[in-house]
């Protein structure tokens, strides 16, 4: 079995989504979404963790890195999109994750690249603001999108679609992490999600997942 499915299973053994504190420690949480996961039975189908209640997106309207309102329904307009909830400042997970699918769509012919939209919504939004998540993004892919908004409209957007957000932990150093669910998830054109990759997903399996939601999204 892959690392991707192996946890997987794991997950769908003891009902948990992994909370990453993006400062070393990971904590298990509840899942907020009610999905039940599980891991896919079919060698040719997807190869992330797919849901038996798929998420719907929710449509909120947050605010893009250039100060212009982006509704998560009626702005998503590509067969694909994928989300990911994470901060800048988030020293380890986040830009693992980000590398990851940044390498995973490189892996794709270009058209197949230009169906896909990938969103990442800030878990810190004091810290987060439009220029500071733009730098960041441009580091794996320009085309990325980031989003902002008001921290209670983030949590409840992460909470629809089974991420758990925790918001500031205090550190000793006098800064502070944020604990989130650091899934990434797959929502097709009709804006619902039948599957989410882990963070420790292998970047071959991602890319065959990207492609086939592609295909199937046509």
């Amino acid at each position: 079995m892959t690392r991707t499915r192996n946890a997987v299973l794991l997950l769908a053994a003891v009902g948990l989504i992994v909370l990453a504190g993006c400062g070393g420690s990971q904590q298990k949480a509840d899942n907020p979404g009610g999905a039940i996961i599980r891991s896919s039975q079919d060698p040719n189908g997807l190869r992330g963790a797919t849901l038996d209640r798929p998420y719907s997106m929710p449509a909120a309207t947050l605010t893009d890195t250039n100060g212009d309102p982006f509704n998560l329904v009626t702005s998503t307009k590509k067969p694909v999109t994928l989300v990911f909830f994470g901060y800048t400042n988030c020293p380890d997970v986040c830009p693992t994750v980000m590398a990851d699918v940044a390498s995973a769509l490189t892996k794709l012919d270009k058209p197949v690249q230009d169906q896909i939209q990938m969103l990442f919504v800030t878990t810190d939004p004091a810290r987060d603001t439009g220029p500071v998540i733009r730098k960041y993004l441009d580091r794996f892919n320009p085309s990325f999108v980031g989003l902002t908004g008001s921290l209670t409209s983030i949590k409840d957007i992460a909470k629809a679609v089974g991420v758990p957000v925790e918001g500031m932990q205090k550190l000793p150093s006098g800064g502070y992490e944020v604990g989130h669910g650091a899934q990434v998830i797959g929502f097709g054109k009709n804006h619902e999600a039948n599957v989410i990759w882990l963070s420790n997903a292998a970047i071959g399996d991602l890319a065959h997942d990207f492609g086939k939601l592609v295909e199937d999204n046509q």
